[in-house]
């Protein structure tokens, strides 16, 4: 099967998408697909994937994006691939996978980081007028509303209740294939290793609770509300529990590579300066994975988190919010604790202090990896292959005519 995968950059340090649809192209090869991908990001071919560069050069980023939109759906008009499955929406789609979620979705989760109507009203009005959202919400919009309508691989409930609310698309051209994660291998003797030594790096006594929170947008993912729950943390959380017969602290790691100037003010701001450590980007982030007690990921929006999937499947307990789409696999108490939202700070602080016992905690880190089991990029890409399976034998991608 001849799989072409369009996606504008793939640059895979960057994360998220890039990450899941390079680790997806791998698995789609191992499954006997020939993959071939359509992207600006130009990189040497491997094994798994023929890349296809696409030149979309100019000082705007929304016009780069428009570019390469249109120059990938001219290059794959005509062309012989069994099924055309774009990650950037291109009119060329017989599949669209917003593995980021719908647009209208991002700029709305956008819009609610702001604290006040006047600033949400603000952040609505510069979007409105931002040629970067403007291009990428049309370019959504026309290929959705296109008829026929291409199919849609949804990587969470929620991604699927998104194209349903934002678009009124048809759910028989919707298929939910959970995102993956691939397992995590590593012997206990090496996560045992790895534990004491990120530890030690960060001066962690053998009873401090660590806290650890993954991002690369500060603000999106909610750290400062990680910060503001610490403080509760400190006096026993909303309800007066209080983990004071603790004997050691409560640390929070951040690790990413965003600004943390305007957080370590805060952190002073609320006494917990010394309860909070930025660690920066790393390239070991299983490591700290095994270092960590709680995984604390209060996200304002998520379509589903690999962070909190990586973390589950290391086994960790995981605390998130209902605006990522990972928390429809953790059942509050089991395998840590999904709070309604990312501003409901006494709710986090509660979350937080429950995991602050140590029997609690570890029945949760148990379940965690039970939770997710089976839920790996393989069985993803499995998934996927099937659908194309589905589509072919149905003779449902010759009746389009969009390309």
């Amino acid at each position: 099967m001849k799989v072409a995968l369009v996606i504008e950059r793939l640059e895979t340090w960057r994360g998220g998408a890039e990450t899941s649809t390079a680790s997806f192209a791998g698995h789609l090869a191992y499954l006997g697909c020939e993959v071939h991908v359509v992207t600006t990001t130009n990189v040497p071919s491997t094994p798994a994937m023929h890349i296809l560069p696409i030149r979309a050069s100019g000082a705007l980023r929304a016009a780069r994006t428009l570019l390469f939109a249109q120059r990938a759906a001219r290059y794959l008009q005509g062309k012989d691939y069994d099924v055309v499955h774009c990650i950037t929406p291109c009119m060329a789609a017989d599949i669209y996978q917003p593995r980021g979620g719908t647009v209208p979705e991002t700029l709305n989760r956008n819009v609610a980081l702001r604290t006040s109507a006047g600033s949400r009203g603000l952040k609505r009005i510069g979007q409105q007028l931002s040629l970067k959202y403007r291009i990428i919400a049309r370019l959504e919009r026309r290929l959705l509303t296109r008829r026929p309508a291409p199919w849609v691989i949804s990587i969470s409930d929620y991604v699927t209740e998104q194209v349903r609310r934002h678009y009124g698309l048809d759910s028989a051209r919707v298929r939910k294939i959970f995102n993956g994660v691939d397992p995590d291998p590593t012997p206990a003797a090496d996560r045992a290793g790895q534990r004491a030594e990120i530890r030690s790096q960060y001066g962690l006594r053998g009873h401090d609770l660590l806290l650890l929170c993954v991002a690369h947008n500060f603000k999106l993912k909610g750290v400062h509300r990680l910060i503001e729950a610490l403080a509760r943390v400190r006096y026993g959380g909303a309800k007066g529990t209080t983990p004071v017969d603790r004997r050691g602290r409560v640390i929070a790691v951040v690790v990413g590579r965003d600004n943390p100037r305007s957080l370590a003010r805060l952190a002073e701001q609320k006494h917990v300066e010394r309860q909070v450590i930025f660690a920066g980007p790393t390239q070991r982030i299983a490591a700290f994975y095994h270092a960590a007690d709680v995984l604390v990921h209060p996200t304002y929006y998520d379509p589903c988190s690999r962070v909190v999937l990586e973390a589950m499947a290391a086994g960790v307990p995981v605390i998130t919010t209902r605006f990522n789409g990972a928390a429809e696999r953790i059942t509050n108490g089991r395998e840590g604790y999904v709070i309604d939202s990312p501003d409901d700070v006494s709710a986090l602080a509660d979350a937080i202090v429950a995991l602050c016992d140590d029997n609690h905690r570890r029945a949760c880190a148990e379940a965690a990896p039970r939770a997710i089991s089976g839920v790996t990029m393989r069985e993803h890409a499995r998934q996927a292959v099937r659908f194309y399976e589905e589509l072919i034998e149905s003779g449902s991608l010759r009746k389009g005519g969009y390309r």
